[in-house]
């Protein structure tokens, strides 16, 4: 394995990082950005393809309008000023599974521009600037088998070509790892939101490219910049980020200067490798698309899509704070999927008690999910059941333990809460007094010491006293009850 640079506290703050990140997002339209060919993902080889996007002569693209609403709703949830015009633009170079020998994107005039994201820094706020957000169609894939020996070929599939892309491209903003893994949670995040896309990075509907330089601390001007391509997780950008800017340092430190140039990330290893020289920018030779008019996203047009812009998870999180009751932990892990987010809400609109909601969902069903491997979407306790058994909590029907014991049947048995409650025959907490009173007059006779203990001032010990009437109780008692009575005979 190669070695990781090492750089030591003090040298690492000398120098700042700058940060910026490219960031391609496939939309969710079931054809593909120029013709009508599916986007399914996973058919076999080169089965979704046309004339048009393999490039043939005379096939003229015509483009897709759910790809531009798509687009611009993205752009709108990520605050950038959709502009009323823009342009596609052939970008033109050589690549195997670039059939037309350009890629039709945009350029100077691009959909969208002047965006933000703000994200969660030492406890504050901090505003990472979005360049633009434009259009574009992606390329092929190249499959590469047997370079482990001579018989090593490349296969070309060209059912990706042609598929909707939005570009979301920051500011320089960052000046660490973990604003640049923060930026792509946030950004992720959104874009689920708007439903725009599944974000899914095994399948390539998310990818990063993350741009990484470094400066003496105080110096305006940027160092030589180097470009990590297509790292396919969050946590793998923060790694490569983090070799990079101890690599940057290394060099600099030790007098030699940085290559510009295009690297790959090996996770395995830990450490980035060259990839090509970006020494002179490539020249694209961009023109306007002669095959495609001016895209005019006018005034009406815009404020039809900016009306199915949902509600997006910074606001959902303040107002479900006021609203419910709830921490701003416990909205921020209710509001990590849309989905959930609606799930408690409609199960909060109808409990007794929202918070013991959020602290049931956060404490019982979650960790109980994650155990097994399981989503939320396949949770044996549907949120319905989770208000019943929160409200049964609430009124003192049943005890914390109880519900545990039935949380755990229910997922034993792969049955909602109710079925598995009525089955159960409905157990409730003992409301005895009288066999609560035995009980507690039998523990204050047989522990002298705890007794002494809290008449001497320790008032905790009671905790110790609802304990074992808990535990003698097999749950079953109302621990509220039990709590009033063994204080009326402590204290007496």
């Amino acid at each position: 394995m190669a070695s990781t640079p090492t750089v030591s506290g003090d040298i690492l703050a000398k120098y700042e990082p700058v940060i910026g990140l490219e960031v391609h997002v496939q939309l969710l339209t079931a054809s593909k950005i120029f013709c009508s060919c599916s986007t399914r993902f996973g058919d076999s080889p080169n089965t979704n393809v046309c004339p048009v996007c393999l490039g043939l002569p005379g096939a003229l693209p015509v483009l897709n309008r759910k790809a531009v609403e798509f687009a611009a709703l993205a752009a709108m949830a990520l605050e950038c000023r959709v502009n009323r015009v823009s342009i596609f633009a052939r970008k033109n170079y050589f690549y195997p599974d670039l059939p037309k020998g350009y890629q039709i994107s945009q350029y100077d005039k691009p959909l969208a521009e002047f965006g933000f994201i703000d994200i969660d820094v030492n406890g504050g706020k901090k505003k990472i600037g979005i360049t633009r957000l434009h259009l574009e169609e992606d390329a092929g894939k190249s499959l590469h088998e047997g370079f482990a020996d001579s018989a090593h070929k490349t296969a070309i599939d060209l059912n990706r070509t042609g598929v909707p892309l939005a570009e979301i491209v920051s500011e320089p903003d960052m000046r660490s790892a973990e604003e640049a893994y923060e930026y792509l949670t946030r950004l992720k995040e959104i874009i689920l939101y708007t439903g725009v896309s599944d974000c899914n990075m095994e399948e390539g509907s998310l990818r990063c490219d993350a741009n990484i330089s470094v400066r003496p601390r105080g110096q305006k001007e940027f160092g030589t910049k180097t470009e990590v391509k297509n790292v396919n997780s969050f946590r793998f950008v923060k790694q490569a980020l983090e070799y990079e800017i101890e690599r940057h340092i290394e060099v600099l430190e030790s007098g030699g200067k940085i290559a510009q140039e295009s690297r790959l990330y090996n996770s395995h290893e830990g450490r980035t490798y060259g990839m090509r020289s970006k020494e002179q920018a490539h020249d694209y030779r961009y023109f306007p698309e002669p095959d495609l008019l001016p895209l005019v996203v006018d005034e009406k047009w815009q404020a039809a899509i900016r009306a199915s812009l949902p509600e997006l998870p910074e606001a959902r999180r303040q107002r479900m704070i006021k609203e419910y009751g709830i921490t701003a932990g416990d909205a921020h892990t209710l509001t990590l999927t849309r989905a959930m987010a609606d799930q408690f809400e409609s199960a909060a609109r109808g409990a007794k008690n929202p918070k013991r909601v959020a602290n049931l969902v956060q404490s019982e069903l979650l960790g109980r999910l994650k155990a097994q491997g399981l989503e939320l979407d396949q949770s044996p306790i549907s949120m319905a059941g989770v208000t019943t058994s929160a409200d049964l909590v609430e009124s003192g029907a049943i005890s914390g333990k109880m519900l545990k014991d039935l949380y755990d049947l229910c997922f034993d048995r792969a049955q909602d809460f109710a079925a598995v409650y009525e089955a159960e025959g409905r157990p409730e907490q003992s409301r005895d007094t009288s066999s609560l009173e035995k009980l507690a007059d039998e523990l204050i006779a047989a522990n002298p010491k705890q007794v002494e203990q809290y008449r001497a001032g320790k008032k905790t010990m009671i905790g110790f006293f609802v304990g074992q009437v808990m535990k003698a109780s097999k749950g079953q008692a109302n621990p509220q009850l039990v709590n009033e009575i063994l204080t009326k005979k402590l204290e007496g």
